[in-house]
């Protein structure tokens, strides 16, 4: 990495291929975007595109930590005007889940997106769902006492919660299905914290 490049120079050049690089995965999957692909999307040389990413698992890895870091941000930023659990958990699962899912059934080439996504990819992705099981939890927490009284807790829950969305990701039939399977486990958790 060039010493001379200031952080926030480096931070808006590793958007722009950050960006880049999004729109060569999403049109022809990982596999088929080659980091020279990458460089001239982004309109940098390879040896800046080099200099920000290594290969194209570091960019990977980057845009899932980007989408999760913006995502947990909406999330944050939303939750402040919201005091009732069930909106809270909407805005959760959109973030969490319908964003995403709306990403991928607009690739063409969404199989080869998935192929793409290597051990390093599937180990960013774990963290990613961890921040949003903290969140989850966090939100989940005011109502500890009545989960408790089901025999659960807002950890417990929070855990079930974002895996089953996760999980309603991969086997939704269509958006309309994922908002239905969405709903249902929104229900769920309101009824389990006694909320109505």
């Amino acid at each position: 990495m060039d010493e001379n490049v200031n952080t926030s120079t480096m931070n808006e050049r590793e958007s722009i291929i950050l960006d880049a690089s999004m729109r060569l995965f999403m049109r022809y999957g990982v596999k088929r975007t080659s980091m020279g692909d990458v460089a001239k999307e982004a309109e940098v040389s390879r040896q800046t595109l080099y200099n920000v990413f290594k290969n194209k698992g570091e960019i990977l890895r980057a845009q899932i930590r980007r989408y999760a870091e913006n995502a947990i941000a909406e999330i944050n930023m939303g939750r402040e005007t919201m005091d009732e659990l069930g909106p809270q958990l909407d805005l959760v699962f959109e973030q969490m889940v319908v964003v995403g899912f709306d990403m991928m059934i607009a690739a063409p080439n969404v199989q080869d997106l998935i192929d793409g996504i290597d051990a390093s990819s599937r180990e960013e992705l774990q963290k990613a769902a961890e921040s949003f099981r903290t969140v989850l939890e966090q939100i989940l927490m005011p109502y500890d006492a009545n989960l408790r009284q089901s025999g659960l807790s807002a950890a417990d829950l929070a855990d079930f919660a974002q895996r089953s969305a996760s999980a309603a990701k991969r086997a939704a039939n269509d958006r309309e299905h994922l908002l239905r399977l969405l709903g249902t486990l929104r229900t769920l958790c309101v009824k389990a914290a006694g909320q109505n």
